[in-house]
């Protein structure tokens, strides 16, 4: 197979063009700009194009398929000619499917949460040594990369409702016809996409009639909009499995969950994270594994990058990064911190990153989102409007949009430091929800400052 990638330096893009290379695929490449990590990895295979820009010499007769990312315009001189050639042009969730049509196909949909249902599944079926391949759209301890492509029985893909590319603009998870289907929920906040919900939960109905006859579809019922789509659009033809939050206990900040009457305890916590494991083990059982061994592997699972992931603690302290961004995910995420610590003050701070976020009609759609924190801090950058080439969000709007009392609102990443190493975190979780990195600010390194001033103070 000779294989080409346009805009090869994409996060996910440069990573199945490594996992097809180590098939023994002849891979090539070209993007306007890399950058890093995709920068040395593909130089470790001896991937990295020699120059950067776009060469449409290398688009050849000969290839067996064209590989275009979201980058590349629709105006791209290597597509141009790739279509003038009437070669073979996949999105990368076309080309996944090509690779997988002989495998049982897992796939996670949903508005939220299906990164961590996805590493969830990915985690057990390893700890299990089970064969198979995957797709996720984040780092997962355990593996190296976030895309596998072998000769496995079975794949694991994270399903977005995103356009699969520049000339293909229908969402990625409609080209990936599962045999086993999660759906986590619907929560409508990509409004540039989606111009309005019905459009949003119109690509859900058709995710479903993309389900192999046969196959099963697990769905969150306790999420109201999501029960009432799966009601009224139910096919006769494939399988349902509804789940909700499991039977679980909490104790000293640690929670223990059981499932068909197996016990044990867990690294994650939070009622969205009890969902997502709930689903994954559905998954796991429909591809043949036990309560007995989903329970074991999973007690070991610590969470996907960026998933209320602890950046650094103390006796009395802690420091949370979290990717929640849309107003369900926030509200998700703010309750599982206070439910887990329910006698520790909850400072949650959340930076407006996203197009729909940085939209002041979207605003009244964070009503009550941080309402669980103690104290609620709103971020957003002017440099991120521009970018995005949106007009200004008025600080009183957003006051009013998520209509919190004592809500604080910065526009200045300095400002928003100075206040956050000034604050008092004895007895106090610290949440910070972004998409985005607080126009460059080191969180990490952040967190690390917090919690040595806690530990001096104390």
């Amino acid at each position: 197979m000779k294989v080409h990638f346009i805009s090869i330096g994409g996060s996910v893009m440069h990573q199945l063009a490594i996992a097809l290379h180590k098939k023994g695929y002849q891979v090539t490449g070209t993007d306007d700009e890399i950058f890093e990590p995709a920068a040395s990895n593909l130089k470790q295979h001896g991937l990295l194009p020699v120059t950067i820009g776009w060469d449409p010499g290398k688009i050849t007769a000969d290839l067996d398929a064209v590989i275009l990312g979201m980058h590349a315009k629709s105006d791209n001189p290597e597509l141009l000619k790739a279509i003038d050639l009437k070669l073979k042009i996949y999105s990368f969730p076309e080309y996944i499917y090509h690779e997988s049509q002989q495998k049982k196909r897992v796939v996670v949909g949903g508005s939220h949460g299906k990164t961590t249902t996805t590493s969830m599944i990915m985690h057990v079926l390893k700890h299990t040594r089970q064969q198979f391949d995957y797709l996720v759209g984040a780092k997962v301890e355990g593996f190296d990369q976030s895309v596998d492509i072998t000769n496995a029985p079975v794949i694991v893909c994270e399903g977005d409702e995103y356009p699969a590319s520049a000339i293909e603009r229908k969402p990625k998870f409609h080209f990936l016809f599962p045999h086993v289907a999660i759906l986590t929920g619907i929560a409508w906040d990509h409004i540039n996409v989606f111009s309005t919900f019905e459009f949003y939960l119109e690509q859900f109905i058709i995710f479903i009639n993309k389900i192999e006859v046969g196959g099963l579809l697990i769905y969150n019922e306790s999420d109201p909009v999501l029960n009432k789509l799966v009601t009224e659009h139910s096919r006769a033809d494939i399988r349902y499995q509804p789940y909700s939050i499991p039977s679980h206990k909490i104790t000293a900040g640690a929670t223990t969950v059981t499932l068909e009457g197996v016990s044990g305890g867990l690294k994650v916590f939070g009622n969205h994270n009890l969902l997502n494991l709930h689903a994954a083990f559905y998954a796991c059982k429909e591809l043949g594994l036990t309560a007995q061994d989903f329970v074991q592997a999973i007690g070991s699972f610590t969470g996907a990058a960026k998933r209320l992931e602890l950046l650094s603690s103390s006796k009395d302290a802690a420091v949370y990064r979290d990717f929640a961004h849309a107003p369900s995910k926030v509200k998700a995420t703010i309750e599982a911190v206070k439910e887990q610590f329910p006698d520790r003050k909850l400072i949650g701070v959340l930076e407006l990153h996203t197009y729909s976020s940085l939209n002041e009609a979207f605003m009244k759609e964070y009503n009550g989102a941080l309402e669980p924190a103690d104290q609620a801090v709103v971020f957003y950058s002017k440099h991120a409007l521009a970018i995005k080439r949106l007009p200004d969000l008025p600080e009183t709007a957003v006051q009013e949009g998520f209509n919190k009392s004592g809500l604080l609102v910065f526009t200045d990443a300095a400002l928003l430091k100075e206040w956050l190493l000034s604050a008092n975190y004895h007895n106090s979780n610290l949440l910070l929800m972004s998409s985005g990195n607080y126009n460059g600010m080191d969180v990490v390194a952040l967190a690390q400052e917090i919690i040595q001033k806690t530990d001096t103070d104390n």
